[in-house]
């Protein structure tokens, strides 16, 4: 059964004991292996070690502790493996590590918190470790502008720990001082939070649904995240200030998790700056200093209204998520990047009003039959459009005209398996063919000649074609002419007049010349 996050709140219930039972054993090579489960809470993990391993434990607390040293069952060297004596073991073992939980209740001594892997699990033990590793590093990281990497367990530690009131270097030992964290999040630009798909380590700790703040991080420049759950991370906010880029993945079932965390707590929210209207019962500062997002691999449905929060974007992306319909891009005016590529759209109708600056659109993967959106995208450069349903070669003349595209591709939809289908696309291009480059394929001069070749037939189809209709037009004139003119019986026969201010029609090959 996955464990339950403690949740954030001033409210805290008492922590129970930590127990650490001997649940088994196993026999690897010529010695006994025993098997550890320890219970912190709703936490629980498992750790193996032979027995020597506790016999160096125990020395190490004799001299550091004074513990009293007939505490550990002694060595048996003749029939150390049978059954029976490994089952005796088994239970004067857990009765040893319970004495030395009861006997150091609040912090485990360093030897014994490495021993039963407190520095992986448990909350003391994995900020004590964190500490250390910066209190050594920490100055040399942020000298070298590296990308830190944490955990969300290492951060749900360190909230946990804030949130407890504690003295922040309960086990005496300076070098495992909160202090240093906080010194060195406050300061840090670049920041990594990967979680576990699954159980973390031997442990029942769903990693990526625990809760975290980040608001111990002032200075961010850059964040990403992933395998995390977007609803129960706190304080990205207070970075708004100093983001620039932010990557969230396998993350948010929605835009509004990542970029509006607080507006759950509003009914109506406005980003600051915005004209209101109507009732409005928040305003939301915008990420001032946000150009580009990467919300790729999540669950989002819908491009939702908080993109206003986020006015200075210039990259998007929404790969592989379910959006269905292009909604809000028209408040994003700086934007020249977007990757909506392996989504659900089926519709481009209306997007040049919606991505009018845009040079770089990937739409691969999608369910686009029919191009015409795409028309009026006049500084669009880079387009991708393959793994689509396009069929039709004329849906290809509704980018032909674009004047500065440069990258096309449309590998993988139904017209790219048309004979001649890199020829027939880039015929559509007319005379600026040589300057597309066609499925990241470099156009050849063999195709360039094929081209003209088929531009050349074309030209002579519409002339034939024009000229087949004047012919139909200049028949047809000529019956109307031709055509007696039937009058009525009762009427007297009239005749036609001669006059030179009124000529009839003359035939000539050019066509029907009307009245001058």
């Amino acid at each position: 059964m996955a464990a339950a996050a403690r949740s954030f709140g001033p409210e805290r219930e008492a922590e129970p004991a930590k127990e650490a039972r001997v649940v088994g054993s196993e026999l690897v090579d010529t010695y006994t292996v025993y098997i550890i489960q320890i219970t912190d809470g709703s936490h629980e993990w498992t750790v193996k070690h032979r027995y020597s391993d506790f016999h160096d434990l125990h020395e190490k607390l004799v001299a550091e502790k004074k513990i009293d040293r007939s505490l550990l069952p002694p060595k048996k060297i003749i029939g150390k493996n049978s059954r029976s004596l490994v089952e005796k073991r088994e239970k004067d073992l857990e009765t040893y590590l319970q004495t030395l939980l009861a006997t150091f209740p609040d912090v485990a001594p360093r030897v014994l918190a490495h021993f039963l892997h407190f520095h992986f699990y448990e909350i003391n033990g994995i900020t004590a470790a964190l500490a250390e590793e910066l209190f050594e590093k920490g100055e040399q990281l942020l000298g070298a502008g590296e990308v830190f990497a944490i955990g969300p367990l290492q951060l749900y530690a360190v909230t946990e720990q804030l949130q407890q009131g504690k003295p922040t270097c309960a086990s005496g030992d300076a070098k495992t001082d909160l202090g240093h964290i906080l010194d060195f999040t406050c300061r840090l630009k670049y920041l990594k939070v990967s979680g576990t798909e699954g159980p973390f380590g031997t442990s029942n700790i769903q990693e990526q649904l625990l809760p975290f703040d980040l608001s111990i991080f002032k200075s961010l420049h850059q964040v990403e995240i992933s395998h995390c759950d977007a609803r129960r991370i706190r304080g990205l906010v207070a970075s708004k200030p100093t983001l620039a880029t932010m990557s969230v993945r396998f993350s948010a079932t929605s835009m509004k998790e990542v970029l509006v965390p607080e507006a759950s707590e509003f009914d109506e929210w406005e980003p600051a700056g915005a004209a209101l209207e109507g009732p409005v019962t928040a305003v939301i500062p915008t990420w001032q200093a946000l150009t580009a997002l990467d919300l790729s691999h999540n669950s989002i449905s819908e491009i939702d209204e908080s993109v206003k929060l986020i006015p200075k974007i210039e990259f998007l992306d929404l790969s592989h998520n379910g959006v269905l319909v292009m909604n809000n891009l028209q408040h994003l005016y700086n934007l020249v990047h977007v990757d909506l590529s392996y989504n659900k759209l089926s519709s481009l109708e209306g997007v040049h009003t919606k991505l009018g600056n845009i040079k770089t659109l990937n739409l691969a993967g999608n369910l686009l039959r029919n191009l015409s959106g795409l028309h009026k995208l006049y500084s669009l450069v880079n387009l991708d459009l393959s793994d689509n349903r396009i069929e039709q070669m004329e849906e290809v003349r509704s980018i032909g005209s674009l004047p500065c595209l440069e990258h096309v591709a449309l590998l993988n939809n139904p017209l790219s398996i048309i004979p001649d289908y890199r020829t027939k696309v880039l015929a559509q291009f007319g005379e600026r063919a040589s300057e597309v480059c066609l499925d990241n394929t470099v156009t050849t001069e063999k195709e360039l000649d094929t081209v003209e070749v088929l531009k050349a037939i074309q030209k002579a189809k519409e002339v034939k074609s024009k000229l087949s209709n004047s012919e139909k037009k200049v028949s047809e004139d000529s019956r109307l002419a031709a055509a007696p003119c039937v009058r009525p019986s009762s009427s007297p026969p009239s005749v036609a007049p001669t006059s030179a201010s009124l000529p009839q029609p003359i035939l000539s090959n050019q066509g029907i010349l009307g009245d001058e």
